[in-house]
């Protein structure tokens, strides 16, 4: 059993039983099931329109060279710049050597699940930079040391008392204010540091790659104005982002608005496909567009699990997902939890170190149902246990298992053998795990063979 597996298992134990988290979580999740379903209205066949985004996908990931060097080529010509991070360690690299030639004391950043991958928050300390999450729910799971919760709402674990308490620690609050005013004390403290940064970071929902712009997405303008005050922009993104034109976010800003948090469009949506031009007032000096692998080729090379690129980061499979509701977002131990975390995590991050992400699944397709380009997400978990196994990531008494339940199910004369307590008996003693959660196993007296033919007989 790996680390991670281990500690997955202990920090999901706990969560289980806390039935205060399973309110706050059951809460959150209500309002957002509460409006999906009227963002859906917008669509006049929503199972066609995510079907399209699929096919849109499709056709992105199987020409994904092609797109990014057209995406290159365009960017270049608005002034932008390219940088290809083949690693999470040359992405921080690159970051570090540009934060460095600007004399940079502090960073502000937007929502981007893509830095929160490389860690890029811990690296900035590591180099003397102060790093400043400016969206709400990030800077408050920054207050309180904690990485990301969910993919789309970070602090969806904290109810607004739990808020309060946190600022009144941190910054010396009154531990009563309503979340207006809470809100209204992170604007005041965030305002003055996009007016002090040097450089500004960003992820992107979205690489454009015929007009070379990338498109952001979020409902507090902070990405906005973390790359519009400083003197520069960085943007970090997955190279799975890529969209083939500018007319496809007609259709995927709707996708993802609706299915990320029930609207019909979020209230900023930024496409932004350079620095700032001749006879422009605002906007950056420079602008680098990061583009990083760190470990999606892997995927990409994968004909089965290549299907999971198509994904959007809109966050339904984990609000879908029982196991997620029960267990949490920092249960998982990746920068991606729930249903798609748990697909793509052990081909990014390692099988052998998250193969049983795959296995905390309870198979029931609720992801592959709400997913807004409808990836067959459970048939990929139960490819990434086939997988598994083929590579051999599986221990000798598990594998002396299954062997010896195919003899016996192979022989119809070691089916029969010792019906009722004999089986309970050898059972319940050998498959001391499963006997954690459950209760005994209990075999019939007969086999069905047995009860045919005694019929047949009769």
């Amino acid at each position: 059993m790996s680390q991670s597996s281990e500690t997955f298992l202990a920090k999901s134990t706990v969560k289980a039983a806390d039935l205060q988290h399973r309110r706050t979580i059951n809460f959150n999740m209500g309002r957002y099931h509460a409006v999906v379903p009227k963002g859906k209205e917008q669509f006049s066949n929503v199972h066609l329109a995510r079907e399209r985004a699929k096919n849109i996908k499709w056709r992105a990931i199987e020409t994904l060279d092609q797109q990014l060097e057209t995406f290159e080529l365009n960017l270049g010509k608005k002034g932008g710049k390219v940088i290809w991070a083949e690693t999470a360690a040359q992405a921080i690299e690159e970051i570090v050597k540009i934060c460095r030639e600007k004399n940079c004391k502090t960073l502000v950043k937007s929502k981007s699940m893509a830095t929160e991958e490389i860690h890029l928050n811990k690296a900035m300390e590591e180099n003397g930079i102060e790093s400043i999450e400016t969206d709400l729910g990030e800077y408050i799971q920054q207050l309180d040391g904690e990485a990301p919760y969910h993919i789309v709402t970070p602090a969806m674990h904290k109810s607004k008392e739990d808020v309060a308490k946190l600022f009144a620690d941190k910054l010396g609050t009154d531990p009563k204010l309503t979340p207006e005013e809470l809100t209204l004390v992170a604007r005041n403290i965030l305002r003055e540091k996009y007016v002090q940064a040097e450089v500004g970071v960003t992820g992107a929902n979205f690489i454009i790659s015929d007009v070379g712009g990338v498109a952001v997405t979020e409902n507090e303008g902070n990405a906005r104005l973390s790359c519009a005050f400083p003197k520069t922009h960085i943007v970090v993104v997955g190279i799975e982002k890529v969209i083939p034109s500018i007319t496809d976010l007609a259709l995927f800003w709707p996708l993802l608005s609706t299915f990320g948090t029930g609207q019909k469009i979020t209230s900023y949506n930024s496409i932004i496909t350079g620095p700032r031009q001749p006879g422009e007032s605002d906007g950056p000096d420079e602008m680098y567009v990061i583009l990083m692998d760190n470990g999606r080729t892997n995927i990409l090379d994968n004909p089965v699990q290549r299907e999971s690129l198509y994904c959007i980061r809109c966050g339904a499979c984990l609000n879908a997902c029982p196991i997620y509701k029960n267990i949490g977002g920092h249960a998982y131990g990746t920068t991606y939890s729930g249903p798609i975390g748990s697909v793509i995590s052990p081909h990014l991050e390692g099988m052998n170190e998250y193969k049983h992400l795959s296995f905390a699944s309870s198979l029931c397709g609720n992801c592959t149902e709400v997913c807004a380009v409808k990836i067959n997400l459970h048939e990929l978990l139960l490819e990434n246990r086939k997988e598994s196994v083929e590579e051999g990531h599986t221990s000798f008494a598990e594998r002396a298992a299954w062997k010896m339940w195919r003899l016996a199910s192979l022989n119809r004369r070691m089916m029969n053998m010792g019906n009722g307590g004999l089986k309970n008996k050898v059972v319940n003693g050998l498959f001391k795990d499963w006997k954690k959660n459950r209760a005994d196993l209990n075999f019939s007296q007969q086999t069905f063979n047995e009860m045919w033919r005694g019929r047949l007989k009769k």
